[in-house]
């Protein structure tokens, strides 16, 4: 045996450092998206990450983002998406609302855009030196895509966005935000 069970189990430990966990389930015409992760960062640097809504533009896929009016604690934010779906590039635009809710909840919704809905939340947790993300949305897309495509696009390429992002948190961390300090 080349792989004792404990060697198999700490591989996988590494392959997902973050313990990114993400489920997608079609829900009638809509799909239901729960995802979390867990990054060593104290929560106040969390929330300023998920709320650097202009410096997501780092992010793979985003092709613009750009607040266009701050409201108390509602955030209306304009966003430029590029999907490959299928090997098609597919550029979705939008307006999000975003009420912040400091240092635990970042609710969202689309106000105008190319999906039919698009709602959903960021929660915060902490423990000690580390902050759970959970996400969970509901996403109604506006397509001539059949829905088995699109669950199965979203099924492989959600997870990895995740891990991308948990990555990018921990970068963020670096930078320190001095409102946390």
């Amino acid at each position: 045996m080349l792989f004792s069970p404990s060697s198999m189990s700490h591989a996988q430990e590494n392959a997902n450092p973050f313990d990114v966990q993400v489920s997608v389930s079609p829900i009638e015409r809509r799909f239901q998206i729960q995802a979390s992760y867990v990054v060593p960062i104290n929560i106040c640097n969390a929330f300023a990450f998920i709320t650097d809504y202009e410096g997501v533009k780092t992010t793979p896929g985003i092709l613009e983002a750009k607040v266009i009016s701050r409201v108390g604690n509602k955030v209306r934010v304009h966003r430029v998406i590029e999907e490959q779906v299928l090997f098609f590039p597919i550029e979705l635009k939008s307006v999000m609302e975003y009420i912040e809710t400091p240092n635990r909840l970042l609710t969202f919704e689309q106000i105008s855009g190319d999906t039919k809905f698009y709602k959903g939340s960021w929660r915060l947790t902490s423990d000690k030196d580390k902050t759970t993300f959970k996400y969970e949305a509901l996403v109604e897309p506006y397509s001539l895509i059949p829905s088995a495509v699109i669950e199965y696009f979203m099924n492989n390429s959600i997870r990895g966005r995740f891990e991308n992002m948990a990555q990018r948190t921990i970068q963020y961390k670096a930078v320190e935000k001095l409102a946390c300090k």
